[in-house]
């Protein structure tokens, strides 16, 4: 019993004490920083996260399409929501197996293409993401003193990503009796015809690509809501190190990291500290926040049966030979 409540509760500790430690150092000039925020930016930020949403239902649709799943815009959209927001309360992104719950009650899908799509749409967000940052370093660098560590964050996504898509290549070539490599093999074959093929590289990778522009100019908003004169470049900047940062789950929908990373990244671009931290607060606030209301809506679009899949994710009920069994 302790074992499972220490599972989610030492990573939301040290997601809040982050915060709360954030906040505390600034604490004096939070209230003057937000005397001077111009509020319908705040809702210009919110109706952005939305489309970015949608943009997201779109791709997830065409990843099922991949995998002979023919679904809606709105279930693909419920589906990537209801995980998400699982994600936001338990710690290493357990919440995704929700989708391979979902994939199995309304379309009778095997876990494993549910595994597959979710494979297929975190490949493409980080290298796509991590591409962005390539792309922004060099404007960056050449204004801006980074850390190094920086470039190494951009730079190990890109060479994993590589090193994926050659053993993608080749896994065909893989042969074997034993049941975990079988399953593995299985796994590939459904991410190489979802994902490989011209048609699919080039509409997952677009489609990545305006997703996280979208995304960059929820926090575009954001900034300018408080009237910082930062480049859009430093925004791009900020959004990848924060994602590909959030991208280990050291706590739960990467609260308290990003915001770290965020914070950190304007900082160095000479934004006050207290102005840095709101903005980095506020614009996870929001994605965090359209991402559970959308999870609400959710639950109610997919019935009771969902509340139920819920409880299995939180209680860790989902067994691994679940996850390559049918």
């Amino acid at each position: 019993m302790w074992k499972k409540a220490s599972a989610v509760a030492i990573p939301t500790l040290i997601a809040v004490g982050i915060i709360v430690y954030m906040l505390y150092r600034v604490w004096d000039d939070l209230l003057i920083t937000l005397e001077h925020a111009v509020i319908p930016f705040l809702f210009a930020a919110i109706g952005i996260c939305a489309v970015a949403w949608v943009l997201r239902g779109l791709r997830y649709r065409f990843i099922l399409r991949g995998l002979d799943i023919h679904k809606s815009i709105k279930f693909s959209t419920a589906c990537i929501f209801i995980s998400q927001t699982a994600n936001l309360i338990v710690p290493a992104r357990l919440g995704d197996f929700v989708r391979m719950l979902i994939l199995k009650h309304e379309d009778d899908a095997t876990y494993s293409q549910g595994f597959s799509s979710i494979v297929v749409e975190r490949v493409f967000d980080i290298l796509m993401i991590a591409v962005l940052g390539a792309v922004a370093l060099p404007f960056i660098l050449a204004v801006l003193n980074v850390p190094d560590w920086f470039t190494t964050v951009i730079i190990v996504p890109l060479a994993a990503g590589g090193i994926f898509f050659a053993v993608l290549l080749g896994s065909g070539r893989m042969k074997s009796e034993n049941r975990i490599v079988v399953a593995i093999q299985r796994m590939l074959d459904e991410v190489k015809q979802a994902s490989l093929n011209p048609r699919a590289l080039a509409t997952l990778s677009g489609s990545s690509l305006l997703i996280w522009l979208v995304d960059i100019l929820v926090c575009f908003a954001v900034v300018l809501m408080f009237q910082e004169p930062v480049p859009f470049g430093i925004v791009v900047l900020a959004i990848v190190i924060g994602n590909l940062v959030k991208a280990v789950p050291v706590t739960p929908g990467g609260v308290g990291t990003y915001e770290l990373a965020l914070a950190l990244t304007f900082g160095l671009a000479g934004m006050p500290a207290a102005t840095a931290t709101l903005i980095a607060v506020i614009d996870h606030l929001i994605k965090n926040m359209v991402t559970l209301v959308g999870g609400v809506g959710s639950i109610y679009y997919f019935g009771d049966w969902s509340m139920d899949i819920l409880k299995k994710v939180f209680s860790k009920e989902i067994k691994k030979e679940e996850t390559f069994g049918r």
